[in-house]
Order: structure tokens, then sequence, then C-alpha cells
């Protein structure tokens, strides 16, 4: 069985809420909150894979550390243009 759009959804803002260190749940809770609706099919899965990265390494990429995996790169830029506002 398949979950719906909106389990989906619902599941990764959880996931982005649970993170291991404060500063990414903080960051990625209000990036979910404010784009996981608007994203297609191929948006959330890549924002589905970035969940399953290790928070210090997304921190490290999100404030421009180090560089993100390529297929993770444009999220990255989002997320931290996002997160710079």
């Amino acid at each position: 069985m398949t979950e719906s759009r909106e389990t989906r959804i619902k599941r990764m803002k959880m996931r982005s809420m649970r993170r291991g260190i404060k500063e990414m749940d903080l960051i990625l809770t209000a990036y979910a909150d404010r784009n996981l609706t608007l994203m297609d099919d191929d948006g959330l899965n890549t924002y589905d894979a970035l969940l399953h990265e290790n928070d210090q390494d997304l921190y490290q990429w999100v404030t421009g550390q180090a560089s993100p995996p390529t297929e993770l790169s444009d999220l990255i830029a989002d997320i931290a243009q996002t997160f710079q506002k």
C-alpha cells in the first residue's frame, strides 16, 4: 500500500521537526511548512532523500561550510536561501 500525498507530507514535516540537532529542527521545519505542499512528486522525492542525510552534514551544507552532493545541491541552495531571509 502506498501512502497518500497528504500522509507523505505529514510524515516529512514530522521528520523535519524531529532531527538530531535543534538548528536543523528549526531550519527544516520552517522550510517544510512553507514549501512541501507546493512541491511536485520529484521535489518530494528529493526532500525525502535529504531527510535521510546526517544532520551535521546537512547543517554544513545549508550554512555553506561544505558542498552538498550534486543531487541535493539545488534543494540545499533553496533551503539556505529561505533560512537566510
